[in-house]
């Protein structure tokens, strides 16, 4: 294990200039050291300053690396360094009580209470956490962390999403000892938790274990009612299992793609995490408009859900405003939501030629790989007595029919021309802004997709024969 640490912290640029340049009592702790302990690279490091001011000390390192230094908290002395290539940072403070040990005492997890002295690069490992990394455990230190800051909770189910750990069972029981205490963290604090969780390679497991002990209703109420709809002949499982399956399935999915597609779903377009780790969320969330459209036919006994898509993707904001997620991350959840049947549906009509899938390319833009994934991963997680293997396999592969048009003519699309704005519509309409003004954009936009809509005006003739 000192190997390992020696290997990786000496070849940690930005460790390394700080060890040859400055010599101050530093340890780095927690995640930076469990990381490197497990052979990964990280480019947040936490480090705790010992006999110095932690606020001297960060403008002394910002000073040296030309970088940016953001007071986080005074009142706790957690000051931010980040560099200047806005990747790398490093978060530094003073030991909380009167030594490193105390300090790594009251932290949450084990494996995250670990500190490696720069100097000596001597590990310090106070609570076993080098034993549970090697065990492959996560275990709480102490019950009273929990209490202290009871977001804990919610990180006990995140570092099994980004691990795959076993969870100790004590940890399990003090969990649901302060399960009640889950509503008291910010909810920014939460979400981060949710995105770090849903970015994981076993969110799966996480959210089933989280499910288990009642916490996962706790964060996302809707998960009563998505227990409520049974499987049917197109679905196997229950909806609620549905959901998850369907979140795993994306994962699935994604370890098996091209390079191009992994490349495409690691962006870091919106909220500060990649596409893939909201397209796991919305998968868990694509369903949540059928419980409130669910009927069943009294003639046949089927099951149907008509306009849950659309009904979801509304429902789906109000949700998400809860938990403190932007409008970017908002707007393409609820659009992935509302458009999750889309690509198999497009795909399932009688001769499918190039035009009615540039028309998909056009409607999903730089959504269009995303929502295929997502339709894949729908229809691997149904798998009722009225789904044959042949359909599944037909679905399959239409949809990746649709995928590699899209990969083929993605550099060649060229955007289409706004031929009219609001204000001209609402000057040629002699109307104010307005929903309707909204809906008329849209109906605009979607006959350009298709075709119909060609020049400036062909788009005021269509405006003004809408009904």
């Amino acid at each position: 294990m000192n190997l390992k640490i020696r290997e990786k912290i000496s070849s940690d640029v930005v460790l390394a200039e700080i060890i040859k340049n400055f010599d101050d009592e530093i340890y780095l702790v927690g995640g930076a050291v469990r990381d490197f302990l497990c052979g990964k690279s990280t480019h947040d490091r936490d480090l705790i300053v010992v006999n110095s001011s932690a606020r001297d000390f960060s403008q002394k390192i910002a000073q040296f690396f030309d970088a940016t230094f953001i007071p986080l908290d005074e009142i706790n002395k957690i000051y931010r360094v980040v560099l200047k290539d806005k990747i790398n940072y490093l978060d530094i403070t003073e030991p909380v009580g009167e030594s490193v040990e105390k300090d790594l005492l009251r932290r949450d997890l084990t494996i995250n209470a670990l500190a490696v002295n720069l100097k000596s690069l001597e590990i310090l490992d106070v609570t076993g956490g080098i034993s549970d990394l090697e065990n492959k455990i996560i275990r709480a230190i102490d019950e009273k962390n929990f209490e202290d800051d009871p977001l804990r909770i919610l990180r006990v189910f995140r570092f099994q999403a980004q691990t795959g750990f076993r969870i100790d069972d004590n940890t399990l029981n003090t969990v649901k000892k302060y399960l009640e205490l889950i509503s008291k963290p910010a909810v920014e604090r939460i979400n981060y938790e949710i995105m770090h969780l849903f970015s994981g390679e076993y969110s799966d497991v996480a959210l089933k274990n989280m499910d288990e002990i009642g916490l996962l209703e706790k964060i996302f109420p809707i998960v009563n009612e998505l227990k409520k709809v049974p499987p049917n002949t197109h679905h196997h499982l229950r909806l609620f299992e549905h959901s998850l399956e369907t979140s795993r399935r994306i994962g699935e999915i994604y370890k098996n793609s091209s390079l191009e597609v992994k490349q495409h779903m690691e962006q870091v377009d919106f909220g500060g995490y990649s596409r893939f780790a909201h397209l796991k969320l919305a998968g868990f969330l694509h369903d949540i408009g059928k419980f409130s459209t669910w009927t069943i036919e009294q003639d046949t006994g089927r099951h149907r859900f008509l306009k849950h898509d659309d009904v979801g993707s509304k429902m789906v904001v109000q949700i998400l405003k809860k938990l403190a997620f932007s409008n970017k991350q908002i707007d393409y959840i609820s659009t992935m939501i509302k458009n999750h049947i889309y690509p198999s549906s497009l795909m399932c009509l009688p001769d499918v030629n190039d035009k009615i899938m540039m028309r998909y390319v056009r409607k999903m833009e730089d959504n269009s790989i995303d929502e295929i994934i997502l339709a894949q991963a729908d229809r691997l997680s149904a798998r009722g007595p009225a789904v044959t293997e042949e359909m599944v396999n037909n679905n399959i592969s239409s949809l990746n029919r649709l995928l590699n048009f899209y990969l083929k003519v993605k550099d060649t699309l060229e955007p289409l021309p706004k031929l009219l704005d609001g204000n001209d519509v609402m000057k040629i309409l002699n109307i104010k802004p307005s929903p309707e003004l909204g809906d008329i954009m849209d109906v605009l936009h979607e006959a350009q997709i298709n075709g119909d809509v060609l020049t400036r005006e062909h788009a005021v003739d269509f405006i003004k024969n809408l009904k």
